[in-house]
């Protein structure tokens, strides 16, 4: 099963690195913005999707990374490698931190709990505007990264799909390792799992942290590739948006954040041409899904078509 499984995904990302060939300049770059918001939006249901844990509070550690890099370039004129690295390290500090923290707590609290934290990010983002510039944001003045220039369209695409690339790989990879199995256990009964001998807390904490590292990876990498950091990333706005693709793509899939994140991103496309309310669209499109579709759509096709999907 993991043998084909790896297949189909390899295959996949193959289709994604052919696609840089042939899409139009406007598709092209739209591909690229959806493949580092995927990578989020993967990171995220790592958590949601695997460990069961119903996380509000994920902007924060979006914006950890995408600040942690960011405002060393701003302040300091550090160079783009080193911030990149202090943006992931950063996101997986404050994992850690809000891991500790908000498993304290269980359920609806677990939720709560991480959107309080989150909003207190936000809130302090705001409250240092004179570094932040708050929701007004700023530009990052340099685009380089290991000698490739960012703001060639060809560049920002490779670098985008080597990264959503590798968190596609390394989730697999978790997903079926043990790691993966008790975090699925801990999903569908957390009491047994306990009972079992496993120590819940910790495997808990490890999702996470990882959770939030992938997560803020993302957040510094989209900050590089597309050159500009502002406190709108920290929003509770981008805490919903990571619940929302990984529901309409299908919990618990390692393609279905992907797929969510695409067909939400083109449908908002869509809409926002016909209308300002487009998210009106977007609520249509979940009141839709959980009735008829409450698997999401990758989980559908399991369900339907490839039982041993991931």
């Amino acid at each position: 099963m993991m043998r084909k499984a790896l297949f189909l995904h390899l295959a996949f990302l193959v289709l994604l690195g052919a696609l840089h060939f042939v899409l139009p300049e406007y598709h092209h770059g739209s591909l690229a913005r959806i493949m580092v918001l995927a990578s989020f939006a993967a990171g995220y249901n790592l958590l949601f999707g695997y460990a069961g844990l119903l996380s509000l509070g994920h902007a924060l550690f979006f914006a950890a990374g995408m600040y942690g890099m960011a405002m060393p370039m701003r302040l300091w004129n550090l160079a783009p490698e080193p911030a990149l690295l202090a943006g992931i390290f950063f996101a997986c500090l404050v994992s850690l931190v809000i891991g500790l923290l908000a498993l304290r707590t269980r359920g609806v609290a677990f939720m709560i709990v991480t959107l309080m934290f989150a909003q207190a990010g936000y809130l302090t983002v705001l409250l240092l505007g004179e570094y932040t510039r708050g929701d007004e944001g700023f530009v990052l003045a340099s685009r380089t990264l290991a000698g490739l220039d960012l703001t060639q369209p060809a560049t920002r695409y490779a670098i985008a799909f080597a990264f959503f690339a590798l968190t596609t790989l390394l989730i697999l990879r978790a997903v079926a390792a043990p790691f993966g199995r008790v975090l699925v256990a801990i999903r569908e009964n957390e009491e047994r799992t306990r009972m079992l001998g496993y120590d819940v807390q910790r495997y808990k904490l490890a999702a996470v942290l990882v959770s939030g590292t992938i997560c803020g990876a993302a957040g510094a990498v989209y900050a590089l590739l597309f050159g500009y950091a502002g406190a709108s990333f920290a929003s509770v706005q981008y805490s919903i948006l990571p619940l929302l693709w990984v529901l309409l793509g299908g919990a618990g899939t390692i393609l279905g954040p992907f797929v969510g994140t695409l067909f939400m991103f083109y449908l908002i496309d869509f809409a926002s041409g016909l209308t300002s309310a487009y998210m009106l669209f977007a609520g249509l499109a979940l009141l839709l899904l959980t009735l008829f579709a409450p698997q999401g759509i990758m989980g559908g096709i399991r369900r339907r078509l490839i039982p041993w999907l991931p």
